[in-house]
C-alpha cells in the first residue's frame, strides 16, 4: 500500500474516532445562554493531516467532505440576525457588501494557490473596523460547503466577537495558552453560521504580548490549522498602530491585512501602519467605510 493510501486510511480511522468527540462538543453548545458546555474526555485536536503538510491532493477529498458535512450547528442565526449584525450570507440583499468580501476572498485564494492559510486582520487605528472585516472575511470563506473557517479573537484588551455573535464563552484562547493540558475543543464555539467557528479571547487578558510570543501559541495555530485540512483561520487583533500584537502574530501566520477607516487617516499614518507588518507577509489594505 502506498504512503498516500496509508495516510488516507489513517485519516478515515481518525475521522471515525474524533468525529464522535466533535459532535459531543458541538451538541453541548458551550457558552450559549443558559447552558454549560461539557468537557470532552480527551483532546480531539487533530482530525486529518494538513493539506499543506502532505501536499496538494494527498488527503482523500471524500473523507474531508464527510467531516465538513457532519459539522453540527446547535443554533442558526436567521437572516434578520445576520443583517442586524452586518454579517454577510449568500442570500443577503446587500449584494455590494457580499461581493466585496467575495472578491477579497478570491484574491487571497489566488495568492495562496488555493491552499488554506492563516491571516491577521488589524486596524490602522482604533475604530477602523477590523473586527467587522475579519468576521465577514471568515464568513465569506464559510460560504463554500467544502471549506470551513474559524475566527480567533486576539484583541485581548477589547474583545468584541463573542458579543457580535451573541455567545457567552466560559473560556477562550488565553485559557488554552495558560494550561498545557487544556483541550482545544473546549474553546471552539459554533457561531450559528454554517462551517464558521469562533475562538474567543478568554478570561485572562493581561500582557497579551507574552501570550502571543509563547511556544504554546505556535502550537495552538498548528493544531487549529490541522483540525480540518481545508480550514481558513482569521485572527482579529488590536490596532497595529497601538500594539505590537498584530506584528507578533503575523510572524506566526501566512498573511497580514490592514484595515483603514475611510477618510480618517493621513497617507503618512497609513504608510506607517502598513510598514509595521512584515513586508513578506503583508497582502495589502482594505478601506472600510
Amino acid at each position: 500500500m502506498s504512503n498516500r493510501e496509508d495516510r488516507a486510511s489513517e485519516a478515515a480511522e481518525t475521522d471515525k474516532r474524533d468525529q464522535r468527540e466533535l459532535s459531543e462538543l458541538e451538541q453541548a453548545q458551550p457558552g450559549q445562554k443558559g447552558q454549560k458546555g461539557r468537557e470532552l474526555s480527551r483532546d480531539s485536536r487533530l482530525l486529518v493531516p494538513s493539506s499543506l503538510e502532505l501536499g496538494e491532493g494527498a488527503v482523500d477529498k471524500y473523507v474531508i467532505s464527510k467531516q465538513i458535512a457532519r459539522m453540527q450547528e446547535p443554533r442558526r442565526l436567521t437572516a434578520d440576525d445576520l443583517a442586524e449584525r452586518r454579517i454577510i450570507y449568500p442570500e443577503s440583499p446587500e449584494r455590494a457588501l457580499v461581493n466585496r468580501f467575495r472578491d477579497l476572498r478570491t484574491k487571497l485564494l489566488e495568492l495562496s494557490g488555493g491552499n488554506n492559510f492563516t491571516i491577521v486582520v488589524s486596524g490602522a487605528s482604533e475604530h477602523a473596523g477590523s473586527s467587522f472585516v475579519a468576521l465577514n472575511l471568515a464568513a465569506a470563506f464559510a460560504f463554500d460547503q467544502s471549506k470551513t473557517a474559524v475566527i480567533v479573537d486576539c484583541n485581548l484588551r477589547e474583545p468584541s466577537l463573542n458579543t457580535a455573535l451573541d455567545i457567552m464563552p466560559e473560556a477562550g484562547l488565553t485559557d488554552f495558552l495558560e494550561d498545557s493540558d487544556y483541550e482545544i475543543g473546549r474553546i471552539i464555539y459554533p457561531t450559528g453560521i454554517p462551517r464558521l467557528r469562533l475562538i474567543p479571547a478568554g478570561t485572562q487578558r493581561e500582557t497579551p504580548a507574552e501570550f502571543f510570543t509563547s511556544f504554546r501559541m505556535k502550537q495552538f495555530l498548528q493544531a487549529l490549522r490541522r483540525r480540518y485540512p481545508d480550514r481558513f483561520i482569521v485572527l482579529d487583533t488590536a490596532p497595529i498602530s497601538d500594539s505590537p500584537d498584530a506584528r507578533i502574530l503575523t510572524e506566526l501566520c501566512d498573511y497580514g491585512l490592514l484595515v483603514v477607516p475611510h477618510g480618517k487617516l493621513t497617507p503618512g499614518k497609513i504608510e506607517n501602519a502598513a510598514g509595521a507588518f512584515n513586508p513578506d507577509k503583508f497582502v495589502g489594505a482594505v478601506i472600510n467605510g
